[in-house]
């Protein structure tokens, strides 16, 4: 399958497959997920697995969340681009995203492409 552009996604409909919900811990780093996150079916990112995604706004753990790519977490120092997910209308700051994130991203450099 071909790798696929992060930035392609943006403004774009998805659904996210959740394979870390709220509140799950990391298998192998042990820490807490903050949010719901998961991939993107049938993608290819640049670490040669699926696109990843974080999910704002939904406070409850879910296994499938449908919305928006309000936004891209391009790592600078790791080739894994992260999709940022809300519902339909809801937009968050760059502040809040990194905030949001921070419990996985603070491991990286990156910057927040809208």
């Amino acid at each position: 399958m071909e790798k696929v552009d992060a930035k392609d996604f943006l403004g774009k409909k998805v659904v996210v497959k959740i394979d870390r919900q709220l509140g799950s811990k990391h298998p192998k780093y042990g820490f807490v997920y903050m949010l719901n996150y998961g991939f993107i079916p049938n993608t290819v990112s640049g670490d040669g697995e699926e696109l990843d995604a974080y999910v704002l706004g939904e406070f409850a753990p879910v296994k499938n969340f449908k919305g928006h790519v309000i936004a891209i977490i391009h790592r600078t120092n790791d080739d894994d681009d992260k999709l940022v997910v809300a519902k339909e209308g809801v937009d968050y700051s760059n502040d809040a995203i990194r905030a949001l994130t921070e419990f996985q991203e603070r491991f990286f450099e990156s910057i927040i492409i809208r």
